[in-house]
């Protein structure tokens, strides 16, 4: 199948061959046809399966016909990040429809934004937060809304957005066409669906698993030593670019400053640089500018840069949802891509629930030439101390060890050996690597 079979308009049609696209992916061949229909959609897809042009093409088509004098299509994501994703992939794609698109975010000048409207747009990206200052301002009319798309809807659930959203919903035509989409299902979204859709297609595309293209591998280590790790598994692994995620916005911005001190080429985005600093990180990760790009959770959703190769979870992520759309990040567009997970004792027990939701073991992975046996500096011991009063003491640590050292290499083609021991319910079989394991020689550099 290819794209011909969707009857485009000409316009469209030379727009998708310029980008080079041959063939739909699944969740395009099933939603394209409703949407061009004018059937309402509930999509569920991971990130990285083509989502955006899913929509943004019968969208186009549509908008093809009628009058340009006033805002026709609604677009809402989480992030500013992802609202400039699709407001890429609109300009892109239509480049030669003539058809307008703007992005209404926080963080910059509303003036700036108000301008744009004033001349005249076709499509409305918008975050709910900013959209909901402009309407109660009387910036803009969403009267004549004939589309509302509703991206990435459990993450702006997580974020909160739920008020925000039906406050819009209020205020626009109840008449219109409404295309729900979401890497996940959870009952909130499913509620919000039932109540704004009417006689939706139901489109699911893979299970809430992260894509297939990627492989999993996790690195266990002590929680003072993931920095040093960090970059020794760098220093010696072959990767195209990295998205290296952390929990905390002040920890995203310490790694990079350290790493930078040392030689990487890497940024960081986090949600309290101001918006010229984000996107420059951006753009700067995008064109290869920086190698390494360090982010949080919420200032990561909507990154969609095709040829990230690893996506490297120096903290744990909370759900196994966040675990699915971070590594989503990588092994996109039928590129294969790897996935590391740091993981210190605490931690031991969520991956045992990320497993489950995948159906497999994850690889243990002990890194050579690596010293795992440097104690934490005093500071670092007593703050742990102090965290850990009045909670339940963690599990001693079992006199036996398990695992093997493997040599510094982790291409594809040498992938460990089904010899290596594998992770169990019972703690004392999750390895953790001791002095008495033998250390290989690491490969050169790649990442400086």
């Amino acid at each position: 199948m290819n794209f011909k079979s969707f009857n485009l308009h000409p316009y469209i049609e030379s727009g998708i061959r310029e980008l080079g696209y041959t063939a739909p992916t699944p969740i395009q061949i099933q939603a394209i046809p409703s949407i061009l229909q004018n059937r309402d959609v509930m999509g569920q897809a991971q990130t990285g399966t083509g989502k955006t042009a899913a929509f943004v093409l019968p969208i186009l088509q549509r908008l093809m016909d009628g009058q340009r004098k006033h805002i026709r299509v609604l677009i809402m994501a989480p992030t500013r990040e992802l609202a400039e994703q699709i407001h890429e992939a609109i300009g892109q794609l239509g480049r030669y429809t003539k058809l307008k698109s703007v992005t209404i975010y926080g963080g910059i000048n509303q003036y700036t934004q108000a301008s744009k409207l004033r001349k005249g747009v076709d499509i409305v990206v918008a975050c709910p937060g900013r959209l909901i200052d402009l309407m109660d301002k009387g910036v803009i009319d969403l009267r004549h809304i004939e589309v509302l798309v509703l991206d990435e809807a459990d993450r702006m659930f997580d974020m909160g957005f739920l008020p925000d959203i039906r406050n819009i919903l209020k205020r626009l035509p109840v008449k219109r066409q409404t295309l729900l989409f979401s890497a996940t299902m959870p009952n909130d979204v499913r509620d919000l669906a039932e109540s704004i859709l009417f006689n939706p297609v139901n489109i699911q595309i893979g299970d809430a698993v992260p894509v297939s293209t990627v492989s999993h591998a996790i690195y266990p280590v002590d929680q003072h030593l993931k920095t040093s790790l960090l970059m020794k598994i760098l220093d010696c692994t072959d990767m195209a670019s990295v998205l290296v995620f952390t929990r905390t916005k002040d920890r995203a911005a310490r790694l990079a400053k350290q790493m930078k001190r040392s030689g990487f080429l890497v940024t960081s985005l986090q949600g309290d640089l101001p918006q010229n600093k984000r996107q420059e990180a951006l753009n700067g990760f995008r064109n290869g500018k920086y190698q390494i790009l360090v982010a949080t959770d919420i200032a990561a959703r909507g990154i969609d840069v095709s040829k990230i190769s690893h996506v490297i979870n120096y903290d744990m992520p909370d759900t196994v949802d966040a675990y699915t759309h971070r590594i989503g990040r990588t092994g996109r567009a039928e590129r294969t891509g790897d996935a590391f997970t740091f993981v210190t004792r605490p931690d031991r027990a969520f991956v045992w629930t990320i497993e489950n939701v995948l159906g497999e073991k994850l690889e243990r992975r002990i890194l050579a030439n690596f010293d795992y046996t440097i104690p934490a500096p005093e500071s670092s011991k007593r703050s742990s101390r102090l965290r850990r009063i009045g909670k339940r003491p963690c599990p001693k640590k079992d006199s036996k060890k398990t695992g093997e050292q493997h040599a510094c290499h982790f291409s594809r083609s040498s992938r460990l050996s089904s010899g290596v021991k594998r992770g169990r319910k019972d703690l004392s079989h999750f390895p953790y690597p001791d002095s008495s394991s033998q250390m290989k020689s690491c490969r050169s550099r790649s990442m400086r």
